[in-house]
């Protein structure tokens, strides 16, 4: 039987989940908690998912990404270390490993971009979690290394591609995004799905605090009622509004120390000399 447990963590707006059969299962997107200001990380919100999984005495065999996230860090090798899981996500990160590798002049990832992840998928490629079937879809434009997991073909875990339909779509302006492919993903990937596939959103924010927080919808709803690409809306008119849209937001506040870091798949930089772990921030670069 398929089960979905949300974890909602109020200080980045991100969503994070379990999905499993009962017995086995994954953790999609789990969130490391940090204080930009002190420089300090906990497992707050990770404790929260493996309360869970304890509790339900589920044997947990993949932590998922959907892409590199940019406002939160990820959680990922913690719960690997207490679930003896693997660390996946989509093939392309190499792309985005090499993009910011570059940046922060991370000689360690430019030479060896795979290393810390378990498991890359190729576009389409088809898992299991326990007696669950899954298939992961490439799906680019918010980064060149989206993806979505497709569970059962009932359910579909989609990350920043698709926020709810009051909402938009995800950004296009971070180095290697792209609109016109963002476009693609959804109308020929996301919308080829069945009409009655639950959408599990990574973010929400609840349209600028008008809602309460929600994170499920359809593939009809969005098709219908997606403020930025709904209603049949033109490839041409989609990128136009989501260019004009995106000048006129700001980088997300966890952007430097994220990237570094889930790039890495969750890890830090080595300590240096005197036993400290540092995260570099690049003058006029982003």
């Amino acid at each position: 039987m398929l089960h979905v447990k949300p974890f909602p963590h109020s200080q980045s707006g991100t969503i994070s989940y379990i999905v499993h059969d009962g017995k086995t299962g994954a953790v999609i997107d789990p969130v490391l908690d940090f204080d930009y200001h002190s420089g300090r990380s906990s497992t707050t919100h990770a404790d929260k998912q493996l309360e869970y999984i304890n509790e339900h005495s589920l044997k947990i065999e993949w932590v998922l990404e959907t892409h590199a996230h940019a406002d939160h860090l990820t959680a990922a090798p913690y719960i690997k270390e207490h679930t003896n899981s693997k660390i996946a996500i989509g093939e392309h990160i190499n792309k985005v490993i090499s993009t910011f590798a570059k940046i922060f002049n991370d000689k360690e990832a430019t030479n060896n971009p795979k290393a810390p992840f378990d498991h890359l998928f190729a576009d389409k490629e088809e898992f299991s979690i326990g007696g669950l079937t899954v298939r992961y879809m490439h799906t680019p434009g918010h980064t060149p290394a989206c993806g979505i997991y497709v569970v059962e073909n009932e359910i579909a875990f989609v990350g920043d591609t698709l926020f709810m339909p009051d909402s938009g779509t995800a950004r296009c302006d971070f180095p290697g995004g792209d609109a016109g492919k963002l476009y693609d993903s959804i109308t020929e990937k996301i919308f080829s799905l069945s009409d009655d596939t639950t959408l599990y959103m990574c973010h929400d924010y609840g349209a600028g605090g008008s809602r309460e927080i929600a994170w499920q919808t359809t593939v009809f709803e969005q098709k219908k009622n997606n403020t930025n690409i709904g209603n049949n809306r033109t490839k041409e008119e989609f990128i136009k509004n989501k260019l004009a849209r995106d000048k006129t937001l700001d980088l997300p506040k966890l952007i430097i120390p994220a990237i570094q870091v889930n790039i890495r798949a969750g890890n830090f930089p080595a300590p240096e000399d005197n036993g400290t772990t540092y995260l570099k921030i690049p003058i006029n670069k982003l």
